[in-house]
């Protein structure tokens, strides 16, 4: 992990630089910089503005300091124009950077505005403004939250469950403080907050924004980017979105009610397929016609790039499941899939899903292989592979699908082989370490020479006893 250091450490350096060695501010600032960076500091916590620090070295009072001394006082004295005013002002300082935000942070910025939270949660204008500025502050510091904070937004899910304005504001600062914190991710469950969320899916599935929020919310739980924690828990919390929440099916619900807005229709993708962990969570969405719907709404939208990532994305999760392999290609999900690649083609992202996706469809079937082959889809795979020679994610996934796609039929090598499949898999071997396992997998099935590696040798030395 890189190391930090506090503001004061820094500005320390840049004092002792301007009255030791007699150097300009940007000079000072820039010197410390190049001193720490080469230590392997990490300073995007520490604000590095030379125009700060006066002619002696001495730091001036920071302009977050100063608007959250402001505040302060405008909340002792009550005054709600100037409150308004003094959280705006907090909040456009906290958007500059993590530095800022950081600095706020420890000047108590956090405790001041969860007690603003708390005495404003009847008085909607101030409580919408003080939530701004607090999901702001947390953007990039969900360390700053407490046990408190915790139960207080929770609580203002019940106090304003009928205003969508504020929820959409409290889901979102919920969200922040989920983010590389698996603590503040199992608190929160633990405190019921799945359950909310789903209730709030249902109640308020009219309103855009707030589904959107939710599912993002929801997708964080499932997150395991917290490299502090050695084990989390986020097939867990996926297992209980599923069950206790009741999610998939209204999610399934709600896709029926945005059809014409793709932005929605990407989010929701994108929390099935987080939530489809298990076999018969795939089995359950199938079950409840969710196949269909998903491959119907990536045919209607298939120009939009968004829905196009996020449909392969849940395509290819489901297909974890033998029964949904069957009914993607029954619903004529190999067609779309594969004029998506062909719409998107310079696209490395729906490249890579989308190769990843027929890998899913086609393993361990050589029916669906059939299909596949049938709709000139090595041709798409071989295509992906020329376009993108420097992408690696897509080299590796279109070397899987042709090792998927021959495995257990052969008839299809030379099929491959005569569009040049074997030196375009060579070439993704020589360019990308990331891509051994694949390649040979693909050129060992291919029916081509493979050339092996002795990981290790033994020195002909006798076993320890």
């Amino acid at each position: 992990m890189a190391k930090v250091i506090t503001q004061q450490t820094f500005d320390d350096v840049v004092r002792e630089n301007m009255a030791e060695f007699e150097m300009s501010a940007e000079e000072a600032v820039n010197d410390a910089k190049e001193q720490f960076q080469s230590q392997g500091v990490n300073l995007l916590n520490i604000i590095q503005d030379p125009t700060l620090y006066g002619a002696d070295g001495e730091k001036k009072e920071l302009p977050v300091v100063t608007v959250l001394n402001s505040l302060k006082s405008s909340l002792s004295e009550n005054n709600e124009q100037e409150i308004l005013e003094g959280l705006s002002r907090l909040k456009l300082e906290c958007d500059k950077d993590l530095a800022v935000r950081c600095t706020a942070g420890n000047s108590d910025a956090y405790s001041v505005l969860l007690k603003a939270v708390e005495n404003f949660k009847d008085n909607v204008p101030l409580l919408k403004q003080t939530l701004t500025a607090k999901i702001s502050l947390t953007n990039g510091q969900p360390d700053l939250l407490d046990n408190k904070g915790k139960e207080l937004f929770l609580e203002l899910l019940d106090l304003h469950s009928s205003n969508p304005d504020v929820l959409e504001l409290v889901i979102l600062f919920i969200r922040n403080t989920c983010i590389r914190h698996e603590e503040n991710r199992q608190s929160y469950v633990k405190l019921g907050l799945i359950e909310k969320l789903a209730s709030i899916l249902k109640s308020q599935r009219n309103q855009t924004t707030v589904v959107m929020v939710t599912c993002q919310t929801l997708q964080v739980l499932t997150f395991d980017d917290d490299i502090r924690v050695p084990f989390g828990q986020a097939h867990e919390h996926a297992k209980m979105i599923v069950t206790e929440g009741n999610a998939l099916k209204i999610i399934l619900d709600l896709c029926k009610d945005f059809p014409d807005k793709p932005e929605v229709m990407s989010e929701l993708f994108a929390t099935i397929s987080k939530l489809v962990v298990r076999n018969e969570f795939c089995q359950a969405v199938m079950d409840m016609g969710g196949i269909h719907l998903i491959l119907q709404a990536f045919q209607d939208s298939i120009a939009n790039k968004d829905i196009a990532k996020q449909a392969l994305s849940v395509t290819k999760a489901l297909a974890g499941n033998d029964n949904v392999k069957e009914a993607v290609v029954q619903n004529g999900g190999v067609q779309v899939i594969l004029a998506a690649m062909t719409k998107h083609q310079a696209n490395p992202r729906i490249a890579e899903l989308g190769a990843a996706t027929l890998a899913a469809i086609v393993l361990r079937n050589q029916g669906n292989s059939k299909q596949v082959m049938e709709l000139n889809g090595h041709q798409t795979l071989l295509q992906a592979m020329k376009i993108h020679t420097q992408d690696a994610n897509v080299q590796k996934q279109c070397c899987m699908a042709i090792r998927n796609l021959v495995s257990r039929a052969r008839e299809y090598c030379d099929l491959f082989l005569e569009l040049g499949a074997e030196s375009l898999i060579q070439e993704a071997q020589r360019n990308h370490k990331s891509c051994q396992d694949e390649s040979k997998a693909a050129l060992r099935d291919l029916g081509c020479e493979v050339h092996l590696e002795e990981r290790w040798k033994g020195e002909k030395q006798g076993l320890a006893q």
